[in-house]
């Protein structure tokens, strides 16, 4: 009987998902809630711009079009980039678009077995025990809902989509008690473009966040209604934001995506020889951060604006906290159509919010948060079963608990793409999907369940001394080298992908690095 794997997203991750699994013989089916390809590109501001360079986000075997001269394309260029890649491979007769998931449930294996078994899945193999997942899926359009079987599915859902992150507030200080409109940018970006611009026209726009949604929607409502209707930026922390400039891009590619800037940082499970080196080149990636930072404050008013962070630039690179400044962001600030302020909390109030150390109510017409997701909910909600739930969410004190941030030891037939973050996301999904059609196509083997879980905690216990309180994203960061070598081993290929030393320490690492990872003998 035919082995079906159903993909659930048809993003960045579902598309190589579909491409990879296709390459190994399997004829995939994927679920997509909206219309078109994408994910959370297609959910993004039109003004948004990709925050890596480009040759440091694109496919291996799919270069971006000559027509794009841009270092950071645009958000159109991006779709257009994922669409001709799913039309280049055939990607899109496998996909059932309006079709969104409402949960999965595994079902011929009781957990009593389960809890019993040594190796995952019971015998170690992909499709090695009785069980399958049923897949509930609503048709966006006519919402009657269907149930689909298959052997295996690979969950390419994300974190930045879906469920939004609202801060609870007392009832009596929540948006109830505000006259004007609320809103979560994922309603914002929602809205067709005329509609969106119609929305904020002539309206006093204060936007909750601090990140890049926070900061590009700002942006927008600043070209629409200029210094005479300013947009307020509440944030509680700042975050380093980079020019958006070529300098910039490959700047920090140059510092922090090549193999010798690996060896200042310690890493999960490494030797005594390199966690010696590490700690002796400490002083050496304390001062290049130093001098970043140094640059930054140079080319961007951060303290005059209140945009200065209270933490080293390098924490942000391990935490994947960096971002671009928004097209003319700071003559925006300059001219007085964007206001920053800092805060550690806010309240509601009739005329619009009341921040903490000030006494005067800042009037608004409408609130909106740009606070993110929790893409961890999301992710525990598509399955059906409690235990599954309680499985996938591991301890509130520590990391998703997924070997090589794909697979949980306990969790049979499933696979899970780019929830784990990278400094290149695309790539690192790649070189997953790769890996994980090896390990389905019976070309590579797991460990133990136990073996699993140690080297779970291990990555947990560094992702957690890295990224700080953001640990529950997962984020590899500094890692990023270091935990692509792992995945080649695995697959038995080898780490070093450069040709000659030069090149091998200081050229950056990018997603032609890691080309027909599958094809290699």
């Amino acid at each position: 009987m035919e082995n079906r794997v159903a993909i659930v997203g048809a993003g960045v991750s579902g598309l190589l998902a579909c491409k990879y699994a296709l390459e190994k013989g399997f004829r995939p089916i994927v679920f997509e809630a909206d219309e078109t390809v994408g994910g959370c590109w297609a959910h993004t501001l039109d003004s948004t711009k990709l925050q890596n360079i480009k040759d440091a986000y694109r496919f291996s075997d799919f270069p971006w079009p000559c027509s794009v001269k841009d270092v950071f394309p645009s958000h159109s260029q991006v779709m257009e980039y994922l669409q001709s890649y799913a039309l280049h491979f055939g990607l899109s007769s496998y996909i059932k678009f309006n079709s969104k998931v409402l949960s999965i449930d595994y079902v011929g294996e009781s957990y009593e077995e389960i809890e019993s078994w040594h190796l995952w899945g019971g015998t170690g193999k992909p499709f090695g025990s009785n069980g399958k997942w049923h897949i509930r899926v609503q048709d966006a359009k006519s919402c009657t809902i269907e149930v689909y079987q298959a052997e295996f599915v690979i969950l390419c859902i994300g974190q930045f989509s879906g469920l939004p992150n609202i801060p609870d507030l007392p009832p009596d200080q929540g948006p109830d008690v505000f006259h004007g409109k609320v809103l979560h940018v994922m309603d914002y970006t929602a809205l067709n473009s005329s509609s969106a611009q119609e929305f904020v026209k002539n309206k006093r726009v204060t936007i909750i966040g601090s990140h890049k949604s926070a900061m590009d929607l700002a942006a927008v409502c600043a070209n629409i209604n200029g210094p005479k209707y300013p947009c307020t930026v509440i944030q509680r922390t700042a975050h380093w934001f980079l020019p958006n400039d070529s300098i910039s891009g490959y700047g920090l590619g140059l510092l922090y995506f090549n193999r010798l800037a690996g060896f200042l940082d310690h890493k999960p499970g490494e030797t005594f020889l390199l966690r010696t080196l590490a700690t002796l080149l400490s002083p050496l990636r304390l001062g290049i951060s130093k001098l970043v930072e140094c640059y930054l404050k140079w080319r961007l008013p951060l303290k005059k604006y209140g945009l200065l962070p209270k933490y080293r630039f390098y924490e942000n690179v391990y935490a994947i906290q960096i971002a671009m400044t928004p097209e003319n962001f700071v003559n925006r600030l300059e001219e007085g159509s964007i206001v920053i302020k800092n805060s550690t909390g806010f309240k509601f109030c009739r005329e619009g919010l009341i921040i903490d150390g000030e006494t005067k109510p800042l009037e608004t017409d409408i609130v909106i948060f740009a606070t993110g997701f929790k893409g961890d909910q999301k992710l525990k909600n598509i399955f059906a079963s409690p235990v599954f739930q309680k499985y996938i969410m591991g301890s509130p004190t520590s990391t998703l608990p997924l070997y090589r941030q794909i697979i949980h030891p306990r969790i049979p037939q499933l696979a899970i793409i780019g929830y784990s973050e990278s400094l290149s996301n695309l790539t690192t999904s790649e070189i997953r999907c790769q890996w994980l059609t090896q390990f389905l196509g019976g070309r590579m083997e797991l460990p133990s369940i136990t073996e699993m879980e140690k080297d779970i905690k291990i990555w947990d216990e560094y992702i957690k001394k890295y990224n700080g309180k953001y640990f529950r994203r997962s984020s590899i960061g500094a890692a990023y080298i270091w935990y692509n070598d792992q995945l080649c081993r695995d697959m038995g290929r080898k780490t070093r992908r450069k040709k000659g030393i030069f090149a091998e320490l200081f050229a950056p690492y990018a997603a032609q690095d890691y080309v027909a990872l599958t094809d290699e003998m």
